[in-house]
């Protein structure tokens, strides 16, 4: 696998050369000293004003926004390491969530679900370097629905209806995508690239012409409506990554200290019940820090609950099991949500069209990548489009469907990547996918927007080292599988209209093993196909719960600060009270945004000046 990426490298290097506003640049970008993001060996200084624990997409806009003050030192810790120049190239983002860029965690093993899965556990990829999870992910953009903010309000949460936090999403973004100009939902003086990928192939052209022939519009979906085609917006830069890191953390401060490999093990609370500082590991040698003012938490919904409870914050009950020191007793840990969908809906074409490892691998694509950085590099995984819809489930005028399209299937790269990265068993993927692997296919991923099904995390360990017990209980609540069975229905009614009956569009009708024994295409084999292969989209959030005190599971006030502890917020995904629709890296952003706004106003008194 590496052997593959290192030929790729050194062709488009050798091709690069010459000099264009191509690859070259991307290249040159990573050997380039004045560009790179600097980080240091260990703290400069014992004290900080604020000490950022994870430079994911929360903690790389808290690190830029906060250092703007001149007056103010950060520091950002982060357990992983710079990116590198492979994260940077859109088609290989399945080969990099299998490598030390990820977390690796899996979820227990489940009663309803990863059937497919080796030991019944499905994986869940996180980043674990500068820019975190937004370095390995398939950088797709969308906001949410205005009702999903103002839902958040409505349970409490001042100061987060959509009219409220539409305005950073405004301020993160350099939006440029074509044909949508001048638009009050957008912004274009931000950091973080927002644009299409610049090459489409036919396949999701007729996708979106399938949508329009079933009585969809072809729409902005980040604009004022959401249900309808669309190509994917994503944090792209000109056919290259844009993760967190590379849109915030490019910036000289000399007030802003960067330190790479640091495993933050504990938060520091004295008998005040004031948060002062953080330990950490770096090779093998135990560290402290303090801060003047607060310590901010962006390590994520796994980690950053996993060190609040390591710190004695969290259930009194689990943390008493496990010799912990309760400081807190709170809900750390509940109200665990994932957008799942399912993986397992193949069609089949006769034209050679969709992606393939051919077409990734051979002179051509890496000319158009060198050169113009286009092409099928210039993928993300394989995605380019997606629907979201309403079946007749859906409760309000949100839609409660996904349809993620792929211009190829788990197949495609015959076994090399995708299927490892999902943890597909030897005998499904044998049965089922390896007898079309010289075959060209599309896939359509049906996703459930607002499931009803809800996990927990829990700790195993009280040593930092040891993974979390991830239990979000897929399934639990039976409606779930039937929402997805209705965009399973609308996903097959898409394949079969002119657009893509034009390919000779057909299921592939292998019965996956398990369910061998009801009839094909029928709704029990689709119930029971789901439960066998799930599409985990690791959108999970909600285990630092965002309330007022009335709620008994809230464990962050609505500026962010956690109930019972002075000086400590959480700025991520862990905070949402609900699940928005689509992709929710786009809200960290926002949630960063936002947040050093909140913290620049609380401490108002000293937050004069900019550099």
């Amino acid at each position: 696998m590496m052997l593959r990426i290192i030929i790729v490298l050194s062709l488009l290097s050798l091709i690069s050369t010459v000099r264009s506003a191509t690859f070259f640049d991307l290249l040159k970008e990573y050997k380039d000293k004045d560009v790179q993001i600097k980080t240091i060996y260990y703290p400069k200084w014992e004290k900080y004003d604020f000490i950022i624990v994870g430079a994911g997409s929360g903690g790389s806009v808290l690190a830029n926004r906060l250092s703007e003050n001149k007056n103010w030192k950060i520091l950002l810790l982060e357990a992983g390491y710079p990116e590198n120049l492979i994260q940077q190239i859109p088609i290989f983002v399945n080969i990099l969530q299998r490598t030390d860029y990820n977390w690796g965690y899996n979820v227990e093993p489940q009663n309803n679900t990863c059937f497919g899965m080796i030991n019944r556990q499905c994986a869940w990829p996180r980043g674990k370097s500068l820019g975190g999870t937004s370095t390995i992910n398939y950088m797709i953009f969308t906001r949410g629905d205005k009702l999903d903010y103002d839902y958040w309000a409505a349970l409490g949460n001042e100061g987060w209806s959509y009219e409220e936090i539409l305005p950073y999403y405004i301020k993160s973004e350099k939006f440029d995508v074509p044909g949508i100009i001048n638009s009050p939902y957008h912004g274009k003086d931000g950091y973080l690239c927002v644009e299409y990928v610049p090459f489409h192939t036919e396949l999701s052209t007729a996708f979106l012409e399938a949508g329009k022939i079933l009585g969809y519009d072809v729409l902005d979906y980040n604009g004022e409506k959401r249900i309808g085609y669309s190509y994917l917006q994503l944090n792209m830069d000109k056919g290259a990554r844009c993760s967190a890191s590379k849109a915030y953390l490019r910036v000289k401060r000399p007030n802003l200290d960067i330190v790479t490999g640091a495993r933050v093990t504990k938060v520091l609370i004295d008998e005040n019940r004031q948060a002062y500082g953080i330990q950490y590991i770096k090779n093998n040698n135990k560290k402290l820090v303090f801060s003047t003012k607060e310590v901010l938490l962006s390590a994520g919904t796994i980690d950053s609950a996993k060190l609040l409870m390591l710190s004695g914050i969290g259930p009194k009950e689990h943390l008493e099991e496990l010799e912990i020191q309760v400081i807190q007793d709170s809900k750390v840990g509940y109200n665990m949500y994932e957008h799942i969908g399912f993986l397992g809906l193949t069609f089949l074409i006769d034209q050679p069209v969709s992606l393939s490892q051919s077409k990734v691998f051979n002179p051509h694509s890496l000319w158009e990548y060198a050169f113009k950085r286009n092409g099928y590099l210039a993928i993300p995984g394989g995605a380019e489009a997606l629907a979201f819809i309403r079946t007749k489930y859906a409760p309000s005028e949100k839609p409660d469907i996904e349809l993620l399209f792929a211009s190829g299937s788990i197949h495609s790269d015959k076994g090399l990547d995708i299927r490892k990265n999902i943890r597909m068993t030897d005998d499904l993927y044998n049965t089922v996918y390896k007898p079309i692997e010289n075959r060209d296919g599309l896939s359509i991923w049906p996703i459930i927007q607002s499931p009803k099904s809800v996990g927990r995390l829990t700790l195993t360990s009280k040593d930092p080292f040891v993974p979390p017990k991830i239990e979000p209980n897929f399934f639990s609540h039976p409606d779930d599988i039937e929402i997805l069975l209705e965009g399973i229905k609308h996903a097959i009614n898409v394949s079969k209209t002119e657009p893509f009956l034009a390919y000779n569009s057909r299921l592939h009708d292998i019965k996956i093993p398990g369910c061998e024994f009801y009839e094909f295409n029928t709704d029990d084999y689709w119930r029971c196909a789901i439960k066998y292969l799930p599409f985990m989209m690791n959108h999970e959030i909600g285990t630092v719960k965002m309330g007022p005190k009335t709620d008994p599971y809230a464990v962050v006030d609505s500026r962010l600060r956690v109930y019972g502890i002075k000086n400590l917020r959480v700025v991520d995904a862990s905070i949402m009270p609900t699940i928005p629709i689509g992709h929710v890296n786009a809200g960290i952003f926002m949630i960063g945004e936002k947040a050093a706004d909140m913290i620049k106003q609380d401490w108002s008194r000293d937050a004069t000046g900019s550099n």
